[in-house]
């Protein structure tokens, strides 16, 4: 199983992967949880992305790039991932493809990588707003989170058709109880393990 989650931030991602990923036991990479710990840990990488994150912009795609190749070779990703917060953006995902293809993987140039699904969490940006502010973390106040979500819906959004016309796209309403949001999605993904 190879799925990629996506919505903007405070969809519920990263609950709704780690969720599947324990039940599915394969593994959740999230890119947003090895670039904090990047910055923790202060190394050259996270000092670079701090700037990015700090100013809700996102991270420049080579960096991106070079974190997910790194963790896509290491051997617990070879029966299956939930991959979060990666790709951002249509020349992210077309270099996502090719990394599929490089490792093995049944993807291609022409998008014929059956096994591979995306998945979108729809929810309105007041709901978003209101979640991420109650996470309390030093990099969400209103401001910034506004300008989050407007980045993504420049960059990111255009993933939605990328992957539609590739008809890969599984959407999920993610404004409900997380209970509900994990059985949908078990319901719509368990035909395509």
């Amino acid at each position: 199983m190879q799925l990629i989650f996506m919505g903007p931030p405070g969809a519920g991602k990263g609950t709704q992967a780690q969720l599947l990923a324990a039940l599915w036991k394969i593994p959740h990479i999230s890119t947003g949880d090895i670039l904090r710990a990047c910055v923790v840990a202060k190394t050259a990488l996270g000092e670079k992305a701090q700037a990015y994150m700090n100013a809700g912009e996102l991270v420049p795609d080579q960096l991106l790039m070079d974190i997910v190749q790194e963790r896509m070779n290491q051997p617990d990703a070879s029966a299956g991932w939930i991959l979060d917060g990666f790709p951002r953006t249509v020349p992210q995902a077309a270099f996502f493809d090719k990394l599929l293809c490089d490792v093995g993987g049944e993807g291609s140039a022409s998008g014929k990588n059956c096994a591979l699904r995306a998945v979108n969490l729809d929810v309105p940006d007041n709901v978003l707003v209101a979640r991420l502010l109650s996470r309390g973390r030093q990099d969400d106040n209103e401001e910034t989170i506004r300008r989050r979500l407007q980045v993504y819906r420049e960059q990111t959004e255009p993933l939605i058709e990328f992957y539609r016309n590739r008809e890969q796209l599984v959407v999920v309403d993610g404004d409900r109880a997380m209970e509900l949001v994990t059985a949908e999605l078990q319901q719509a993904l368990s035909g395509d393990s």
